[in-house]
């Protein structure tokens, strides 16, 4: 990365010598940066931290080798000299660059950009971890490259344990003050022989013995909390909407104790195995055997990192979801949270100071969810207010999830066979339509068709049914028998028949995009095609066998025959 150009930063030239600037990725998604660091990189600089001097000499040694004689011997030799810190390339470029796009090519690297809104500030020199690893002794960075990813993983669960200490201060006294107590103490038992490490640069004999005796301890602290939010993870996936809500209603507290007491433990497991990979790195430089174990630990402890931030990632995401959808409710006056307040007005304010304290976690955790915009397809008899439909919905919907279509339609709930829908007999649709006709929001996305009763989902978010979009077998957009020549459109799917029956004001081409956005889905799995010519041919089958058996019951005997002849 080198300084940008006078007229492109707003800074006079005084005329000194450039100095660089380059990222190395040593490992996917992981830089070393060295040279100068911008001050715009710097808040998200992570340091080195357990990551032994040794090692850091030789990966500088190691990188130096990408550039040409020319451009090392020059101000990027004095760079890769020079090693300031780790830094996590954004999941937009590593995106990009896995997708097939380049960067230019100069000096041995690759050139980017780093920008501010309206302006470049610096030009990139990028080395990509293909690049480190082709380096002809790439192979002997391999323990400390580890030593990197334990520092990374410590720095990113550290940071998500300070952004959620809010919650913590907030629901310990309902959880229990013992708990947390002996978790805390383990935390701290952790955090002081790290931060020694770090500032030494080395895990001396003395240091690993006052922490050597914590593993069980805290293996038994990660297994409890990685069981509670386990379970909790469990209790969501397997219930349907109602019982949804209300468990996440219900144990709101107790999920953001156990979520935030599992990055913790996580933190303190971490950088155990974090100070035993360094001793084992440091004796490894006598006993290779030592450096691969170094390597086994970080790859280990990955795995269990992973898992444990993933199930953490999911459960937050779903308690933050919930408590959103009961901010933007105005219908929703009380909320059943523990102790069984009756004060609503009470669990309305413990529910938004729960929200406030879990959002920035959540937010570290996952990306929010960008407002959602109002679909191209749009069924309803006038120009409705969609804001509070939408603002429900963004918070409902998956990551990645599109909203195709909106439509506000009666829906019939008592159809009877696929005959009464698709027969056309007037007196029939009427009936249904008087029994059980019902003002409702349909919402299609990329991925399911969401249907609701209007007044309930804004009430309290109900959702009437949820069908995957892969379940739509037939659709059909008709105009009814009646003077008003309403549009409906009827669809049948694995389990249900469904008529939708759209006001006479509803624009029909309207009415046909949303027909058409069904379509797209329609299909006949070969399972289900397979089962039902399964089913034809056993009946078959069963009827050539009833008739045998009859005609065998009306043929005569031989003894009957002769006995008939006799007479």
């Amino acid at each position: 990365m080198e300084t940008a150009e006078p007229e492109e930063d707003g800074r006079s030239d005084t005329g000194s010598t450039p100095t660089s600037t380059v990222l190395a990725e040593v490992l996917p998604g992981v830089a070393v940066v060295c040279g100068e660091v911008p001050a715009e990189l710097k808040p998200d600089l992570i340091d080195f931290g357990i990551v032994p001097a040794a090692d850091r000499k030789q990966i500088s040694a190691v990188l130096a080798s990408l550039g040409n004689a020319a451009t090392v011997a020059g101000n990027l030799g004095n760079a890769f000299a020079s090693l300031q810190g780790l830094y996590r390339i954004g999941d937009t470029a590593q995106a990009l660059l896995k997708s097939g796009a380049t960067l230019a090519v100069k000096d041995g690297g690759n050139l980017g950009a780093v920008m501010v809104p309206g302006r470049i500030l610096h030009q990139a020199r990028f080395h990509s971890v293909n690049a480190v690893s082709k380096a002809q002794t790439a192979a002997s960075i391999g323990p400390g490259l580890a030593m990197i990813a334990l520092q990374v993983m410590l720095s990113e669960v550290s940071g998500l344990v300070r952004t959620n200490l809010a919650t913590t201060r907030q629901v310990i006294s309902a959880i229990g003050k013992d708990q947390w107590a002996e978790l805390t103490g383990l935390v701290a038992a952790i955090d002081r022989p790290v931060d020694q490490a770090r500032e030494i640069e080395s895990v001396p004999t003395s240091l690993w013995e006052d922490v050597a005796g914590s593993g069980a301890l805290l293996q038994k602290q990660l297994e409890l909390y990685r069981g509670h939010v386990g379970d909790h993870v469990k209790q969501i996936d397997r219930a349907d909407a109602r019982s949804h809500h209300e468990y996440l209603q219900t144990n709101a507290e107790a999920i953001a104790f156990d979520a935030y007491a599992l990055l913790s433990a996580l933190k303190a497991w971490t950088g155990y195995h974090a100070l035993r990979a360094a001793r084992a790195r440091a004796a490894g430089r006598e006993d290779a055997a030592e450096a691969q174990y170094a390597e086994v630990i970080a790859r280990d402890t990955r795995t269990e990192f992973d898992s444990s931030l993933a199930e953490t990632t999911s459960l937050v995401d779903s308690l933050t979801r919930e408590l959103r959808i009961i901010a933007e409710l105005p219908g929703r006056d009380t909320l059943p949270l523990p102790g069984k307040r009756k004060d609503s007005k009470a669990a309305r304010q413990t529910s938004a100071r729960l929200l406030e304290a879990i959002e920035p976690l959540a937010d570290a955790l996952r990306t929010p969810t960008p407002p959602l915009d109002a679909p191209d397809v749009v069924c309803a008899p006038s120009s409705p207010d969609l804001k509070p439909y939408l603002l429900i919905l963004r918070w409902l919907l998956k990551d990645g999830e599109t909203l195709r279509v909106l439509g506000f339609p009666d829906q019939l709930d008592a159809l009877g066979p696929v005959s009464a829908i698709f027969s056309g007999a007037k007196e029939k649709f009427a009936a249904a339509r008087d029994k059980a006709a019902a003002n409702t929001l349909v919402a299609i996305t990329d991925r399911r068709i969401i249907t609701a009763k209007a007044g309930a989902f804004l009430e309290q978010a109900e959702i009437r049914a949820d069908i995957p979009i892969d379940q739509v077998r037939y659709v059909r957009a008709v105009a009814t028998q009646e003077k008003s020549a309403r549009m409906a459109v009827d669809l049948i799917t694995r389990d249900e028949n469904i008529r939708w029956l759209f006001h006479a004001g509803t624009v029909s081409t309207q009415v046909d995009a949303f027909a058409a956005v069904l379509a797209e889905s329609m299909a006949i799995p070969d399972a289900e095609r397979d089962e039902l010519q399964q089913r034809r041919h056993a009946a078959i089958e069963a009827d050539k066998k009833k008739e045998s058996t009859d005609a065998s019951a009306t043929v005569p005997t031989g003894t009957e025959a002769a006995a008939s002849g006799a007479e």
